[in-house]
């Protein structure tokens, strides 16, 4: 098995601009801090900014979503979860165990399918990503699943629309699509955590 460190190329997108990189990592967390307070599932969504802050940046320059920052967000996302639901009355803080497993599913079932008819499209990175902002999302109930998904398509579609109308992108163009991941499910965080 291969070892990865910070000293991997495809970190390099965060390594090269570690003053940008800090200052939206420290706004992501800042802004979870704030919205969610001091609960006890507080410490899976700032691991998900965090890691999500570094797939942002380094999707919008590699158009990559590197296995050794998805693949271990999911279990760290759900050992963390899990503690939060045991350390609440009722097993739930604020919302359930079950939810966050059915988020998971619902996502990475959606953006199965997504890349299974359009691979063209759809990258297996963002496939690898979905469980984690899933589980986050279920974890919040079936309002914060819902707009999170319709706030990552509809950033996704308006950046495609401008960079259609600008010429810069053509109808068979690729762009990183994580970082709407990511940021429509901050929005779902923000508006229902």
């Amino acid at each position: 098995m291969t070892q990865t460190s910070p000293r991997d190329p495809w970190f390099d997108p965060v390594r090269r601009r570690p003053v940008p990189v800090t200052l939206v990592t420290a706004a992501v967390l800042a802004l979870l801090a704030w919205r969610l307070g001091p609960r006890s599932d507080l410490a899976a969504f700032a691991v998900l900014g965090l890691a999500g802050t570094f797939l942002a940046f380094i999707d919008a320059e590699l158009l990559r979503l590197p296995d050794p920052l998805t693949l271990p967000l999911p279990p760290a996302l759900l050992v963390l979860l899990g503690a939060a639901a045991l350390g609440e009355p009722d097993g739930a803080a604020p919302g359930t165990f079950r939810g966050a497993l059915y988020g998971m599913g619902a996502l990475l079932l959606v953006y199965g399918l997504l890349w299974f008819a359009a691979p063209s499209q759809i990258g297996l990175g963002d496939v690898k990503l979905a469980p984690s902002l899933g589980l986050v999302l279920g974890w919040l109930g079936l309002e914060a699943f819902v707009t999170g998904v319709v706030a990552i398509h509809v950033l996704g579609g308006l950046w495609g629309a401008a960079l259609l109308a600008t010429r810069r992108a053509g109808r068979g163009s690729s762009f990183p699509f994580g970082p709407f991941m990511l940021a429509g499910t901050l929005i779902a965080v923000l508006l229902h955590g």
